[in-house]
């Protein structure tokens, strides 16, 4: 096989769609033509291909892109009906319509808590009675299509394809529910009664869009500062870029969802944001660039396989670490002007252990999801069960499967929130609390960035400290202890 040839067609393949997914989810185009663009590069995504990739000693990435591309293929169909669905769905509420995408914002910024409920069962049923069917039938053709390939599971073809030992870190994922349980009402507790105006007793999984969007901060991120304090840092770090285009207008059809979509790397990078106002939306901004300014700074002479593909541990470690700009003292002092940033510090813990209690569920359910044998009433009591002792709130079983993220994605949101926690020690102990401000810190950033994900999380951890990857480090930043 002519390695060069595949990465060719590889890349315009990923081209064509990223951007379908930036139209679309951005809510410029009303329909999601992925079927058309799969059929362009049929070639890419056949038993024949990913055999002959292998063959021929491909790297990992390029064969995991061929074996993930034969999926995307098998259920391309259900992908595009589930977009459909997604954006033409209506949900009623108090004889209010509003579309399915339109909810979520509505959810989070509702007061009265009755109307967050019967918002939240009105998304729901949606997920229920329209999603749900097209997700089942895309999980079972999954599953089948795995054990065509001769893995057992989805397990073991994600560990081969991708070096990650998912039962390790699903270990380290209890270990780490276990060692939060004592910390987690005290951190939460004080801040579901500040924002929400009760605790625990009372919280139902409807109010959880509303605590996060935190309301009562509204008066420290104004959204007419947005994009100025991206802007600000940004200049501070010396990263500024025309590749980086910024998409935060208000449309109907509009994921709620901020995403970044890396159409060429790295000369366009897209960076989407729907606006719902408070310190929710900087947080979702400054993730989201952290992807797009790695990105727009990866060396264009790296092969395709390390500019876009690679282990995204990495990119959402870069994410993260821009994220945490919003829960630092410093950030909030001279960015935001916040003279008293400690309240604002104390919620961004609670909102931590909040989701990363979550994603340690969500991992040890995703394992058994995908280990098979068991019905889909098992598989959605499990993930109910699981998720709500993590969060210590009823969970909703309808969310079972769209709750999942292809390809254990979840466990790439765990090990980058283990590496960020690292990145984070070094940017702050070469370059002080104020490493955002410093042209230095870009510097090293850059250099970074402009490797593209050639290198793992733990390549990477162990160049920069000599340490490994554990999500023990994330117990020791929730309770103050150095790593």
């Amino acid at each position: 096989m002519d390695l060069d040839l595949y990465r060719a067609e590889a890349e315009a393949f990923y081209e064509e769609i990223e951007r379908e997914y930036v139209l679309h989810l951005s809510g410029r185009k009303e329909g999601f033509e992925l079927e058309a663009i799969y059929d362009r590069h049929a070639s890419l995504f056949t038993r024949e291909a990913a055999d002959r990739l292998r063959e021929a000693g491909a790297p990992r990435e390029l064969v995991r892109f061929a074996v993930e591309g034969l999926f995307g293929q098998a259920t391309k169909g259900e992908a595009e009906e589930l977009a459909r669905r997604e954006a033409g769905a209506k949900v009623e509420v108090g004889g209010a319509e509003l579309g399915f995408r339109e909810a979520s914002p509505a959810q989070a910024n509702e007061i009265d808590p009755e109307r967050r409920e019967a918002l939240e069962r009105a998304r729901l049923d949606v997920t229920e009675r329209e999603l749900n069917p097209l997700l089942l039938q895309a999980h079972e053709r999954e599953a089948a299509l795995v054990r065509e390939l001769g893995w057992e599971s989805t397990v073991a073809m994600v560990e081969e394809l991708s070096g990650m030992d998912l039962g390790a870190l699903g270990r380290q994922a209890e270990t780490f529910l276990a060692d939060t349980e004592s910390i987690y009402e005290p951190l939460v507790e004080p801040q579901l009664r500040r924002q929400l105006g009760h605790g625990l007793d009372r919280l139902r999984r409807a109010d959880m869009p509303a605590f996060f969007r935190a309301r009562g901060f509204d008066d420290a991120f104004p959204e007419d500062r947005l994009i100025a304090s991206l802007d600000r840092t940004v200049a501070g770090l010396g990263i500024a870029t025309p590749a980086v285009v910024i998409d935060a207008e208000r449309r109907p059809t509009k994921s709620p969802r901020a995403f970044c979509a890396a159409v060429r790397v790295p000369d366009e990078v897209h960076l989407v944001i729907a606006p719902i106002g408070g310190r929710d939306d900087y947080e979702a901004l400054m993730h989201e660039a952290g992807h797009a300014y790695h990105y727009s700074h990866v060396d264009r002479a790296l092969p395709f396989e390390q500019r876009q593909l690679g282990d995204n541990s990495v990119t959402e470690g870069y994410a993260f670490a821009m994220q945490h700009l919003v829960a630092q003292a410093e950030w909030l002092e001279d960015v935001m002007g916040l003279a008293d940033a400690e309240p604002v510090l104390a919620f961004a813990q609670a909102n931590r252990v909040v989701f990363l209690r979550r994603y340690c569920a969500k991992l040890g359910y995703e394992l058994r999801l995908h280990g098979g044998g068991r019905s889909p009433e098992e598989n959605a009591a499990d993930y109910a069960r699981s998720l709500g002792s993590a969060v210590r709130v009823e969970w909703p079983r309808a969310t079972w499967l769209s709750d999942v993220d292809p390809f254990f994605y979840a466990a790439r949101y765990l090990r980058a929130w283990a590496f960020e926690t690292h990145l984070r020690q070094v940017l702050t102990g070469r370059f002080g609390e104020r490493w955002f401000a410093e042209p230095e810190a870009g510097e090293l950033l850059r250099s970074l960035w402009s490797r593209g994900q050639a290198s793992t999380a733990d390549e990477l951890l162990a160049e920069l400290t000599g340490e490994r990857l554990d999500l023990g480090v994330l117990a020791a930043d929730l309770a103050g202890e150095p790593a």
